[in-house]
């Protein structure tokens, strides 16, 4: 009735602010998903505009855009409206503007890329709602039949692809050589909006230097020697659906730059022509290397770091997920020796004993090998290659009790390099040498044994 105040959202409403469409679509799609009513703008201008006309609950907002700065945005809704929670998001870290946030109002500051597990809690906690409800995925979401995820980490992982999934932000898929990270990108593909549109593969190690510019982008005929007619680049070709860039260490800085220009507004031109073309493609690029030590060391650009990892997967390696070894290994199996020969006892031991230096790849090399020596139906070990056979050591087998009292101490060791790195996950992980998505695994078995792993309460 007129003269009544607003009604109180069921659902906490969340302002989210960021003049990167991909970084936005990512917290909308995500939030939304977590339960909360979300209210995607572009601007700071246009963040004050919504504050004069609805009842909001919590603002997220980016710290560097045009117009108003994010920290400009959080004084001036400060000065209009009062005490409301703010979280502060920016890709550039910054001691002073964290401090001056959090002295001007913010209740946390985050850095890209966006933590999912971190940004929830953040918004959870500001919102008053449950700290321990789990996340909530897409139960719809089926991964393919070829796909391998018997253990956890696997699990989780594609848990977060298929949040992930559902937007339009980019992704950087880390990990060591061999793990799968073109499978997750694929995935990524499948579950997406664009799924009916292609999916566009490039290897960047794999095309010299002075091909690759053509290969992405194309070129007019006469462009250079050689160019003998029109060639349509992989970049127009990905338009309406994904374009995947493997290996983007390797990118050359010069070719860096136009690729910036295109994660930027979709713009870039052909070899030889001065018309732009734009195109829609969403960008998944993956890397073996740590992208912030070639940030560094001046081999990659900072702002192109930034663009891309909106936010990012790490597949873990295969020595961490030993749950999928021989699930693997059987499929791998199955596929080169057509459904004739199968393991036997003491090789699945080697395999499962095995470290997987060059993990998935090495494996399905090792099973490629296996079915071609084997005459007939059963896989012994000299069938493996001599490094995974010869180099597993017999170990005695474990006691009753043995298992638990071991992870007891694992327990132990996380939690006290947990509270020496004041609960930061990122520096927890690196300083037991595991992957952040292992020690979020381990976190959520601690947390649901009782034990305290947000921080102080």
């Amino acid at each position: 009735m007129p003269g009544q105040p607003p009604s109180r959202p069921s659902a906490p409403r969340l302002l989210i602010v960021d003049d990167d469409a991909g970084q936005r679509s990512l917290l909308d799609s995500f939030l939304s998903s977590q339960g909360f009513e979300t209210i995607p703008v572009s601007s700071g201008e246009r963040a004050l505009e919504v504050l004069r006309q609805q009842e909001i609950n919590m603002m997220i907002s980016d710290v560097r855009m045009p117009g108003l700065t994010g920290l400009e945005t959080l004084r001036l809704a400060r000065q209009e409206h009062g005490s409301f929670p703010i979280l502060l998001v920016t890709a550039y870290a910054d001691v002073r503007d964290a401090v001056g946030a959090m002295r001007d109002g913010a209740v946390n500051y985050l850095s890209k890329p966006i933590d999912l597990d971190e940004l929830l809690a953040s918004v959870r906690q500001a919102t008053g709602l449950s700290q321990r409800a789990p996340l909530k995925f897409d139960a719809d979401k089926q991964l393919p039949a070829h796909i391998v995820a018997a253990s956890p980490l696997m699990q989780a992982l594609f848990r977060d692809a298929s949040l992930v999934a559902a937007s339009e932000s980019r992704v950087l898929i880390t990990g060591e050589s061999g793990v799968g990270k073109e499978v997750v990108a694929d995935v990524i593909h499948t579950w997406s909006p664009r799924a009916a549109g292609n999916f566009v593969k490039v290897n960047c190690a794999a095309i010299p230097e002075t091909l690759l510019e053509s290969e992405l982008f194309g070129h007019e005929k006469g462009a250079f020697t050689g160019a003998v007619a029109q060639r349509i680049g992989r970049f127009q070709m990905a338009d309406g659906g994904t374009i995947f860039l493997d290996e983007i260490a390797d990118m050359a800085q010069q070719l860096q730059a136009k690729l910036l220009r295109v994660a930027q507004d979709g713009r870039f031109q052909r070899i030889g022509s001065n018309t732009e073309i734009h195109v829609n493609a969403r960008i998944l690029a993956a890397t073996n290397r740590n992208l912030e030590e070639e940030v560094k060391a001046g081999r990659f650009r900072e702002d192109l770091f930034y663009r891309l990892n909106v936010v990012e997967l790490t597949v873990p390696p295969l020595r961490e997920r030993r749950e999928d070894i021989l699930p693997l290994a059987n499929k791998f199996l199955e596929k080169f020796s057509q459904g004739r020969a199968r393991l036997s006892a003491s090789v699945a031991a080697c395999l499962e004993g095995y470290s997987w230096p060059g993990n998935v790849r090495e494996l399905a090399n090792a099973m490629e090998r296996a079915a071609l020596l084997c005459r007939g139906e059963l896989i012994v070990p000299e069938h493996l290659p001599a490094r995974i056979h010869s180099g597993v050591q017999s170990a005695a087998p474990l006691e009753p009790g043995d298992a638990g009292k071991l992870e007891e101490v694992e327990s132990q060791a996380v939690l006290q390099a947990l509270r020496k790195n004041n609960f930061n996950r990122t520096a927890t992980a690196k300083a037991l040498g595991i992957s952040r998505r292992a020690l979020i695994y381990k976190l959520q078995r601690l947390r649901d044994a009782g034990q305290n792993v947000d921080g102080p309460v």
